[in-house]
């Protein structure tokens, strides 16, 4: 049977992670990523919108006549 080792403690990647809490540096750094972040266009903005918006109400409209629909076969059977 083999035994398995323990890992060895190491050192971190960088300082910096051992430093603390630097809030310059998180800005710099979100400013960064911000830079490669690929933004929608208006007209792709606006079309998915307004799918989520449908699915969204869609989705609310079959849950109530659902709903609807349990709620009178259960005053049907029980009452």
């Amino acid at each position: 049977m083999v035994k398995k080792t323990e890992p060895t403690q190491t050192e971190p990647a960088n300082a910096e992670s051992t430093s603390g809490f630097n809030p310059v540096q998180l800005i710099q750094d979100s400013k960064a990523e911000l830079t490669r972040v690929i933004w929608p266009s208006r007209q792709q903005l606006i079309s998915e919108s307004l799918a989520v918006i449908a699915m969204v109400s869609l989705s609310a409209t079959t849950i109530y006549l659902v709903n609807n629909l349990f709620s009178w076969a259960a005053a049907k059977v029980f009452v």
